[in-house]
């Protein structure tokens, strides 16, 4: 309940507002059978028409009342359910911005989109519910068998009884299908799962020709979530027949004793019959809302808890107390016998590298697909932290900088080309948010992207599709490159960020590099020889360890893996 509160606590009006109604729209339900009573006992009885008249308008007046009741809480209710709703959202969008690598690859992309999805909506439901019904029902059900006492109290005990029976088989239903809701929504991150991979390697699994198999794979994920969706809905469709069942059995005995009352005693009337079924049939009515009402919250706390289990995670990384003593910063990177190990891994990704880069120079990282290429890189922005070991920038250990400080001294130009919905001025003032058009242009000159820029209608202002998919790979390269160097960050990484580019324009975009008005730290991570041949100092790396360390020609002549690599680059024809 405490991670519903903690967003419905800024609705405490509606919160008052929308049971408050819904109380006096059961109130005025509970008279109605009263008034439908003296209607036949005294209007039809003596067949005085007027009564019956002013009876039928009473009823139209308690309808009418009733009904304005109900609206006005269902107004109260949806705003504060959607705006609960709202605000969840809205911390955890905030809060998945903040989170850590680790945070991010522990819990599952596909389980963070259900919760900001799926889950947010069960909550909704239920916070609507509860408002308009939690309250309502039990007045119903408790005044309809007071009011039942009022008009016989020989019934009370068949009513008591018949709600003691069915508060048990609610109640052990609902209590049956909270772990089961648990299930169908942890089954249904694993189809949002499948869904976000198919939909992002959709080209791939055609050019394969693997729809079959995807179809089959994810039909497979499909009927487990709803075996389990069915199983626990099997359970719950078990309330109303039972509570069916319970009832009608309970209008059956009060027919039976009101009508010996009737007919042998005498002490009870026509009306008086047909308001105890009137209430009987309330009882049932709300008592099924009531059961479905506590299912759903049942549902939404299950979500709730899903929630606050992303918004208790923690959020950047743990700052460590800086100590200025040691800071040297005659280097801008060191790997001090730097190692990694990824959460729910066997191996290191990453062991004992150690490696001094001085400012101002070009340091080439290469090596086979796995051997920690992007691993060691993401370790200078502290994507990730390393488990032993230190990494320092400009003499200080990444975990004594703010994650914002350190960030603003990066320029990193990711492995995969990201660009966001907007124009292509926007993404570049990512790197630098108050650049002006003069410093945007320098960057698409040393990216090696000004050219198509100006050929495309609006120029700086043409606009970018989600994740870029109006430009080329290489375009979109070329882009997140200029967008690193618009920043003018000490340190530029760049990951493999040339695969998309001609040799031709790989080699312009090396000497402009070199051509930039100040002296940038340069970390490039190549799958080519060639992209790296000129670094100052080229790290090759195999199996997350550092084989080579040196220039191009001197791990030529000492380094077998990096040797191996550049003959069969050789071999394949690169220049």
């Amino acid at each position: 309940m405490k991670p519903i509160l903690r967003f419905l606590k800024k609705y405490k009006l509606e919160c008052i507002m929308a049971p408050l109604f819904k109380l006096l729209e059961a109130c005025f339900d509970l008279l109605v059978p009263i008034v439908v009573k003296s209607i036949i006992d005294v209007g039809i009885k003596d067949k005085d028409l007027s009564y019956i008249i002013h009876g039928c308008l009473l009823l139209v007046g308690l309808g009418i009342i009733g009904l304005l009741c109900a609206i006005i809480a269902q107004y109260f209710a949806a705003k504060a359910a959607v705006g609960t709703a709202t605000g969840m959202r809205r911390a955890l969008f905030a809060h998945l911005q903040g989170i850590s690598y680790s945070e991010t690859d522990r819990m599952g992309r596909a389980s963070m989109i259900t919760r900001m999805t799926s889950d947010v909506n069960q909550v909704q439901s239920g916070v609507n519910l509860v408002l308009r019904l939690l309250l309502r029902s039990p007045i119903i059900v408790f005044g309809a068998m007071i009011m039942a006492y009022v008009v016989s109290p020989g019934s009370l005990g068949i009513f008591a009884a018949t709600i003691a029976i069915l508060a048990v088989i609610v109640f052990t239903i609902i209590l049956t299908g909270i772990p089961l809701h648990k299930k169908v929504q942890s089954r249904l991150d694993k189809v949002t799962g499948k869904t976000r991979e198919t939909l992002t390697g959709v080209r791939v699994i055609r050019a394969f020709n693997k729809q079959e198999s995807e179809i089959d794979e994810f039909s497979q994920i499909n009927y487990s979530h709803t075996r389990m969706q069915n199983f626990t809905g099997r359970i719950s469709a078990l309330m109303n027949p039972m509570t069916l069942v319970v009832v009608n059995i309970g209008v059956i005995l009060v027919l039976y004793f009101t009508s010996v009352e009737i007919n042998v005693v005498g002490v009870l009337t026509q009306g008086a019959l047909f308001a105890l079924y009137n209430y009987m049939s309330q009882i049932l009515v709300e008592l099924v809302k009531l059961a479905n009402t506590i299912f759903n919250m049942t549902k939404a706390l299950a979500c709730g808890h899903r929630i606050q289990a992303v918004l208790d995670s923690p959020i950047g990384m743990e700052i460590s107390p800086s100590d200025s003593s040691k800071v040297d910063d005659s280097f801008a990177v060191e790997f001090n016998g730097v190692s990694l190990t990824y959460s729910g891994a066997g191996a290191p990704a990453l062991e004992g590298v150690d490696l001094k880069v001085k400012s101002g120079g070009t340091i080439g990282v290469i090596g086979g697909t796995g051997s920690g290429k992007t691993t060691l890189i993401n370790m200078i922005p502290r994507f990730y932290d390393a488990t032993a070991g230190e990494v320092r920038v400009f003499g200080k250990n990444v975990k004594e900088y703010e994650l914002d400080e350190l960030r603003e001294k990066i320029g990193i130009v990711p492995q995969k080309a990201v660009l966001f919905k907007g124009t292509i001025r926007s993404n570049l003032l990512w790197g630098k948010g108050d650049a002006t058009d003069e410093e945007l242009w320098s960057a698409l000159e040393i990216a090696q992207a000004s050219e198509f820029v100006r050929e495309k209608s609006g120029g700086l202002d043409a606009p970018v599709e989600q994740m870029g998919k109006n430009l080329s790979g290489g375009q979109r390269q070329r882009l997140t490159i200029a967008r690193a160097i618009v920043r003018r960050a000490p340190i530029i990484i760049l990951d493999d960020s040339a695969s998309a580019l001609d040799f031709a324009t790989e080699a312009k975009l090396r000497h402009a590099l070199k051509s930039l008005d100040y002296d940038p730290t340069i970390f490039i991570i190549s799958q080519r020889t060639s992209s790296i041949s000129h670094a100052d100092k080229i790290i090759v790396l195999e199996d997350g360890e550092a084989v080579g360390v040196g220039t191009h020609d001197e791990l030529l002549s000492n380094c077998p893996v990096y040797r191996e690599i550049y003959d069969s680059h050789m071999k394949g024809g690169e220049q």
